[in-house]
């Protein structure tokens, strides 16, 4: 058995498969990912002697990174549902099932971290149960088997009263309970791509599962396009997936996993074939439409190109494009301008990761404020609404509550996890753009959120805006701490001394609502007059620095986050003051005729 398959440095990582740094540094996964074990059962098990093999794919659980469990879940027979014995279903929970039932996978729940102290594995259970009738599951499903597991204890076991000190028990119970493939392997070669990989020495690299027949190396083959067109090519090198990397192999039969070098023009979606029948392709994988979009447009700051390497429009649409060949959940749209780009994804932590992998590569960006996608429904403009949920302290309820009825959430479920509460709501869309860090200062830091997408629905009320204006600064140079001091009863500042800044930058919030210009560039005129030293009174107030996502949540209409690599700076759009006034007093004169 492959029982010992992490071993070495491999065995002492956390998180062997998010291996990605974006994942490591967040702690979720974001990106689909396959690795194979040989299981031989020895001892008192039933199947002693026999060799099973088995594929395993990670998935991400957030709704934002949908796309990636759509195009793979095409791949698996059956699905182990992972729950937190405390946490319970989480709205990812329910994405994830939804799209399991829909493809008819057989489902093994698993309840993961069992030996926490606040464990509740019974309610747990229950949870998952309803959850199942919710979703509309058959009886079949309904009777599904449960394994009690804890990852970090490396143990699973069938009964709690029953502890073991391995992880057989959920392997015997994939070999009693996952049907073995369905395929045929005389059959004509059918093999659905659902993944893409690049090689800087061969290129890219078509990764999926052969439906029927057979799969060898230097075979020629076709690719079934989304036009209907077959294009030849052939497998100049076959890898099958052995713990978790690959090796060469001479075949794969039906019912495997693989990935194929030398098929250099195909989507994700399209269908290897053999060149001796007629080609069938399998259906395409059908992925859900945006939800959010925003527009990426060149970076034109004072600042630009002083950090990024990678800096023009061509750049940035290259690179956008790169994205959409295997992020199938993302769409990108000509802007207003040759330097604007119109990108729409699942949400706000979708394109964030983007933004922040794009950042990491060396490219130079403005992007605006995030809106939601609305469509019209039998003449009726719709919006998207998300499944919130929140656990969050007792005692912070009233201040939680008050936030999500000033932004349409209506309240679903609620009731008592232990000491804390744990609510369900369903939200606009963009009532959650800035909900976060709002829900963060409301109950002290202590709030839990997660959400996925629902449904769309008749548009509720308008759109929020920011409660509070802006500090911005009306020259070019350097923060210093002596025009910082003399602003912090104004407001909040948003970058350190010593910070470069530009005008147009902005530099901190105001407490009022109205923008306010500042000067914070100016120093102290240093005399050989003594004087009392009065700013030794004064304590600045630390600034508040956002992340990335907070950047985009903070920002409102007319105001541009520009991202480099080594920073994350807000600007007002229109850099002069002057334009600004002039576009303030079009935009008023273009409402009061509408309303005349």
């Amino acid at each position: 058995a492959s029982a010992n398959l992490l071993r070495g440095e491999i065995a002492e990582q956390d998180c062997v498969l998010d291996s990605n740094p974006l994942e490591r540094e967040r702690g979720i996964t974001i990106f689909s990912k396959n690795c194979a074990i040989d299981y031989r059962p020895t001892g008192a098990s039933k199947h002693t002697g026999e060799t099973y093999r088995i594929n395993i794919i990670d998935t991400p659980g957030h709704a934002d990174f949908g796309g990636e469990v759509e195009r793979v879940l095409r791949m698996a027979d059956a699905a182990l549902l992972v729950v937190d014995a405390f946490e319970g279903p989480m709205p990812q929970t329910r994405f994830v099932l939804t799209k399991a039932l829909e493809l008819k996978l057989r489902i093994i729940v698993v309840v993961n971290k069992c030996d926490r102290p606040e464990a509740r594995p019974s309610e747990t259970l229950n949870e998952v149960f309803d959850l199942l009738v919710e979703l509309g599951a058959d009886d079949a499903t309904l009777d599904f088997p449960v394994v009690y597991a804890s990852g970090r204890g490396r143990w699973a076991t069938m009964d709690l009263a029953k502890p073991t000190k391995d992880m057989v028990a959920l392997l015997e119970l994939i070999v009693d309970r996952v049907p073995p493939p369905t395929g045929d392997p005389s059959a004509p070669l059918q093999m659905l791509i659902t993944t893409l990989d690049y090689s800087d020495y061969v290129g890219r690299i078509a990764i999926g599962r052969v439906f029927n027949g057979c799969i060898r190396s230097n075979q020629m083959v076709g690719v079934c396009r989304a036009d209907g067109s077959v294009t030849k090519a052939r497998v100049q090198k076959l890898l099958g997936f052995e713990g978790l990397g690959r090796k060469p192999v001479e075949e794969i039969l039906a019912g495997d996993l693989c990935a194929v070098e030398g098929v250099t023009e195909f989507d994700i979606g399209d269908t290897v074939c053999s060149l001796e029948h007629p080609p069938m392709p399998l259906p395409r994988v059908h992925v859900d439409e945006p939800t959010l979009h925003m527009v990426f447009r060149v970076n034109d700051s004072p600042f630009v190109g002083k950090e990024g390497k990678f800096v023009t429009s061509r750049q940035i649409s290259e690179r956008l494009q790169k994205e959409l060949q295997y992020n199938v959940a993302l769409k990108v749209e000509p802007g207003d301008s040759a330097e604007e780009f119109k990108v729409s994804g699942r949400g706000l932590l979708h394109l964030g990761v983007l933004l922040e992998n794009m950042r990491r590569e060396g490219y130079e960006l403005s992007v605006g404020r995030p809106e939601v996608i609305t469509k019209m429904i039998d003449g009726e403009e719709c919006e998207p609404l998300e499944r919130l949920t929140v656990d969050l302290k007792t005692e912070e309820m009233g201040p939680a509550m008050e936030l999500l009825g000033s932004r349409n959430a209506e309240i679903l479920n609620m009731h008592a996890r232990g000491e804390r509460m744990h609510v369900e709501a369903e939200i606009p869309a963009k009532g959650l753009i800035g909900l976060k860090s709002r829900m963060m200062t409301a109950t002290g830091g202590e709030a839990v959120m997660y959400h996925s997408f629902s449904r769309y629905a008749p548009v509720r009320g308008s759109d929020r805006k920011r409660i509070n204006g802006v500090m911005i600064s009306n020259d070019n140079g350097t923060a210093t701490e002596y025009s910082m001091l003399a602003l912090t009863e104004r407001g909040v500042m948003l970058v350190r001394p010593g910070d470069p800044v530009y005008t147009g930058m902005i530099v901190g919030e105001n407490s009022r609502e109205n923008d306010m210009v500042v000067n914070i560039v100016r120093a102290k005129q240093l005399t050989n007059f003594r004087e009392a030293n009065k700013e030794a009174t004064v304590v600045m107030r630390p600034p508040r620095i956002l992340t990335l996502e907070g950047a985009l949540e903070y920002i409102e209409p007319g105001e541009l986050v520009e991202i480099t690599p080594q920073s994350i700076r807000l600007r007002k759009k229109l850099l002069d003051e002057n334009a600004r006034k002039r576009a303030e007093r079009s935009e008023r004169s273009k409402q009061e005729a509408m309303q005349n």
